[in-house]
């Protein structure tokens, strides 16, 4: 696509053209760049240098700590040409205190002495090591007679390089880019832009360019952060807009009267949290409002999502409407519908399970239900999504589990009714940094409390050689009736690993307790999966060995061991949410993390943080700390923004500083039309937000 089509504003043209019409970059390099996702000049003025080089000229190799790169002047004393071959050419050469050799291997046999004349005086700059005691610099990056000193950089920018394109080629190409950009009007708040002292967008790009000092390549320093700052406006302008449409975009008035939510709290044995009644209130205004709702309820394991779940689904169902729960896989529908199904029933509500096995029929007839409104609520997976679905009157749509499904599934089960309301849940406490740049659209109401009863889970760290203990007390717990999960890292042996697999820790545990062991892993047929987990819910079996698939929402009560083998092996999020499976019932739980020693330092801190904290958030923000955006939420569903330039992890707070300016410039200016309303049009262009510009003035 090249830079005048789809609209773009004519001074940015240039900047999407193509990489060919820069100096130096022929087609070859064109191509080596485009594959590593640097398409078009506006990419080569966001890949900023990662490092730097000292060129200052120096009398002497003697003033530094060698080996360095450094740059000298010289006279050429002496020419040793190679004595065999395969042996270099050594030029000796003298600075102003001392006399090092400058060797080339391989060059062809008249170069040195045109490069280097005998008697002449020449800048040379490279890197220099000691050689039997002699300093030595290979090829010189730079041979310049003196007089053209002034060509070499004081500090010269190192760029991250791909497929054998030179530091040359790129910093040539990166100079012809910075030749193109406009200077454009500014989109950042004066009041910010003085306070942080940032400078206008060309010049923090020159600068970032043409660092002076290793200072000018931190992160905090004002080209850059001004650039990072850029990026996180333009992705939360976007967010901002899409919340704001999503605010405009027309919504049914969702009004309970109480009296279903009344009979099912009745029913409960205890009083719901504040956090819980917080919440549920926010919902219910929510609701109650004629735009539709999209709201985020993010809750640590056990701070009872699906009460403020049910509580929702009651009033669309007062409302004389209809609600639908979508889990992520059949057997967590299943335990949501197992669930709520009690409480359902107290308040006189009719609920439906309907997931991909519902067949002939079966199906059939809870279609017509659906249809005619028969079922008030319907738990199910994304079965739900299937064409031939259709509801009544659906007022609202509860997503469990939402980073599984992503924006496009929401929208379309928002569709199945006319504006229905959509509440998405998480059980994965997400950092404040991670949960604007993924949730920024959405409204949130967090669970931070945790309801009467839940015990805290005791943490335990065992090194492998005490296998043999764990199994031990195992039996001891099982003999007494309770039940224990043991959690595997792999399914099967692999020869490059080493890390047992669950079939053959079966195999073990079944030697020692009989058929008193399930298994369950991914690898098994759904039918399958469903049976393990039935039997282990039904108490038919006290042990269940597994893979992670148990590692969100199952609930079995009775439930108070979990082994997790190999601990160290998996995240820090994860190890929170599998212990969350346990401490659900009435007797003391024990979460037992089993790691093969020698421990490493960082995943000692993991371990040692789990031990001491049950805070999924604080959790969270460590583990964001250790392994970085994308390995917390999963890169490959994690929808987080690619950034160029701004680094989520180390600049949470300036993401949110983006996040209240852009809502802000969006309330004062909804259609982005005065001065800064219109550069911050031209800052969406240039980030390729083209959706957030379409977004604008909808509705």
């Amino acid at each position: 696509m090249n830079g005048r089509s789809s609209g773009r504003p004519e001074a940015l043209w240039p900047l999407f053209g193509t990489l060919t019409g820069l100096k130096g970059v022929g087609p070859k390099t064109a191509q080596v760049l485009e594959q590593s996702g640097v398409e078009r000049p506006r990419d080569l003025l966001f890949t900023l240098p990662q490092a730097g080089v000292d060129r200052r000229l120096r009398q002497s190799i003697r003033e530094v700590t060698l080996p360095a790169t450094l740059t000298v002047s010289v006279k050429v004393e002496r020419h040793r040409p190679p004595p065999a071959k395969g042996k270099p050419h050594i030029v000796t050469v003298s600075d102003a205190q001392t006399t090092f050799q400058i060797v080339f291997f391989h060059a062809p046999a008249d170069w040195p002495a045109r490069a280097l004349p005998l008697g002449s005086r020449r800048i040379v700059s490279g890197k220099v090591e000691l050689y039997d005691g002699i300093g030595r610099m290979a090829h010189p990056d730079y041979i310049l007679p003196e007089e053209e000193a002034g060509q070499i950089p004081a500090f010269e920018p190192v760029y991250p390089l791909v497929g054998g394109v030179t530091q040359k080629t790129m910093g040539k190409a990166v100079r012809g880019a910075l030749a193109l950009a406009p200077a454009l009007p500014e989109w950042i708040d004066p009041g910010l832009a003085a306070k942080e002292a940032f400078p206008p967008w060309r010049e923090a790009l020159a600068q970032a360019h043409a660092p002076k000092e290793s200072a000018d390549l931190l992160a905090d320093a004002p080209s850059r952060k001004r650039l990072a700052y850029d990026e996180f406006l333009a992705h939360q302008l976007t967010l901002a807009l899409a919340r704001a449409t999503a605010r405009r975009s027309r919504g049914r008035e969702t009004q309970g009267d109480g009296r279903l939510q009344q009979r099912a709290l009745e029913a409960l044995p205890y009083r719901p949290t504040n956090a819980q009644l917080r919440a549920v209130s926010e919902i219910a205004g929510d609701m109650a409002a004629p735009r539709r709702m999209n709201r985020l309820l993010q809750g640590d394991v056990g701070s009872g999502k699906t009460l403020v779940a049910l509580l929702a689904l009651l009033i669309a169902v007062e409302a004389g409407g209809q609600g639908a729960l979508m889990a992520p896989t059949g057997i967590l529908a299943q335990q949501h519908f197992e669930g709520l199904r009690p409480l359902a029933e107290q308040a006189g509500v009719v609920i439906e399970l309907f997931t991909g096995r519902d067949k002939g029929t079966e199906r059939a007839a809870k279609l017509a239900a659906l249809a005619e409104g028969r079922i008030h609520i319907v738990v199910g997976t994304h079965a739900l999504f299937q064409r031939d679905v259709e509801f009544r009157d659906l007022r609202l749509a509860v997503v469990d589990e939402q980073h599984r499904f992503g924006v496009a599934q929401r929208m379309e089960l928002g569709a199945k009714g006319a504006m229905a309301d959509v509440l998405v849940m998480t059980a994965t406490p997400i950092p404040r940094s991670l949960a604007l740049a993924q949730y920024g659209d959405m409204d949130v109401s967090i669970l931070d409390e945790k309801p009467p009863g839940r015990k805290p889970v005791t943490t335990v760290l065992a090194s492998t050689e005490r296998l043999d203990e764990v199994v031990a007390r195992l039996r001891n717990a099982i003999a007494e009736g309770r039940q224990a999960y043991w959690v595997c890292p792999l399914v099967e042996e692999s020869e490059a690993s080493d890390l047992t697999a669950a079939e053959e820790r079966f195999r073990q545990l079944r030697a020692v307790f009989g058929d008193k062991v399930g298994l369950v892993h991914g690898r098994l047929l759904p039918a399958e999966k469903d049976a393990a987990m039935q039997a282990f819910v039904e108490g038919w079996t006290s042990l269940l060995v597994a893979t992670t698939v148990i590692e969100v929402g199952v609930n079995v009560p009775n439930a108070s061991i979990m082994v997790i083998e190999r601990a160290e092996t998996f995240g820090l999020a994860q190890l929170h949410q599998l212990r969350g499976r346990v401490g659900r019932g009435s007797a003391q739980s024990t979460c037992v993390l089993l790691y093969e020693p020698p421990l490493g330092e960082t995943a000692r801190r993991r371990l040692t943080l789990l031990r001491e904290s049950e805070d999924g958030f604080r959790i969270a923000e460590e583990d964001l700390a250790i392994r970085g955006a994308g390995d917390v939420i999963g890169t490959a569903q994690s929808g987080l923004p690619r950034f160029r330039i701004a680094d989520l992890e180390r600049q949470a707070g300036l993401m949110q500083v983006a996040q209240s300016d852009a809502r802000k410039l969006l309330a004062d200016d909804p259609r982005l039309e005065p001065p800064r309303g219109q550069a911050a049009r031209l800052l969406l262009w240039l980030m390729e937000q083209d959706k957030a510009i379409r977004l604008i003035g909808v509705g």
